[in-house]
């Protein structure tokens, strides 16, 4: 048999049909791959085409016969990801908000090459666009690789860091000055990317939006923290901020309609006590960064919940409600 220009190929290009043209309900039979092979160069009978079947198969790729009447098909079974699989990795890129919608759409392109063009389609048919709020910040995507390469080199970073104003135009805060700060954990809450660092000037653990990063760099200082960040709780910590505004963390005391208890839960973790008061109210002790943010979740949960102690946070919650009424009276 004479020799197609792309012979040394043969197994490499048997190999993307297989990955990109069949799944278990698009098989090929022997006289398609044949053909689907001569397009690329290639030159190969069925006795050649079986002998390769077992090779791929002993390279671990799952290659399928099945009969369908009076031929046979041959199609790849399973892949290191299932569809269901993709479709749920491919709704958190299309819904997360730190990722731009052309990278979205970059990585939602590559995720369907993980399958075959058919189910590549269903994919495509997964996503829906809802209109929601996307990152206009695109250097995300490699301030995240960046971070984790400091983290891993215990380096630490500078940048420079904005705030959009009303024209929808950046502006850099502390009059563009540098920040210089130690990172340690890259955390997502709320749909946004945050780095948690340690700042030495404060002498504080600090966090920022990983998409209003700009310019950043990492140095050779060592990073610092270690002590602060010894008895580091990520959950704890996300826990405790409310919208990540910080405040300073205090062990307050809530009184609660018994309905509210799986907010309770959802929102502070399983590990808090729940105390019955009454038939129909129960006590819990929480660990949360006192924020006006905290104190408007707490409005919004109505006539359920008050808080009982400490008197600072009461009094704080007392002049909370008064700035309301004030404000819409």
């Amino acid at each position: 048999m004479r020799k197609g220009e792309n012979q040394k190929l043969k197994l490499l290009y048997l190999a993307k049909i297989f990955s990109e043209e069949t799944d278990e309900r698009h098989a090929l039979t022997m006289p398609r791959i044949i053909e689907r092979l001569e397009s690329c160069g290639v030159n190969a009978d069925r006795k050649t085409l079986y002998q390769d079947f077992e090779e791929l198969r002993h390279f671990g790729m799952d290659i399928i016969a099945e009969r369908t009447g009076h031929s046979w098909g041959y199609y790849l079974g399973s892949r290191d990801f299932e569809l269901p699989e993709l479709k749920l990795l491919v709704d958190s890129v299309q819904s997360a908000k730190f990722i731009t919608d052309r990278k979205s759409g970059q990585l939602i392109k590559k995720l369907e090459s993980l399958v075959s063009r058919y189910e590549g389609k269903q994919l495509q048919r997964q996503v829906v666009i809802s209109g929601r709020v996307k990152t206009m910040n695109e250097s995300i995507y490699y301030n995240v690789d960046k971070l984790h390469d400091a983290i891993g080199a215990g380096c630490q970073i500078r940048f420079k860091y904005y705030q959009w104003n009303v024209r929808k135009e950046m502006e850099l805060r502390k009059g563009g000055a540098w920040y210089q700060v130690s990172p340690w954990v890259l955390m997502w809450d709320n749909e946004n990317y945050y780095l948690v660092a340690f700042d030495s000037e404060d002498e504080k653990i600090k966090h920022y939006r990983v998409d209003k990063m700009l310019k950043i760099s990492v140095t050779d200082e060592k990073r610092q923290g270690q002590e602060a960040f010894e008895s580091f709780d990520t959950a704890r910590y996300s826990r405790s901020l409310f919208g990540m505004f910080g405040g300073e963390e205090v062990k307050v005391t809530l009184e609660a309609r018994n309905g509210l208890a799986g907010v309770m839960l959802d929102r502070f973790g399983k590990e808090i006590l729940l105390m019955p008061v009454d038939e129909e109210h129960f006590r819990t002790v929480i660990t949360v960064a006192v924020s006006r943010q905290f104190l408007g979740w707490l409005v919004a949960l109505g006539d359920g919940v008050r808080v009982t102690a400490p008197d600072t946070v009461v009094d704080q919650m007392k002049a909370e409600a008064a700035r309301l009424a004030r404000q819409y009276s």
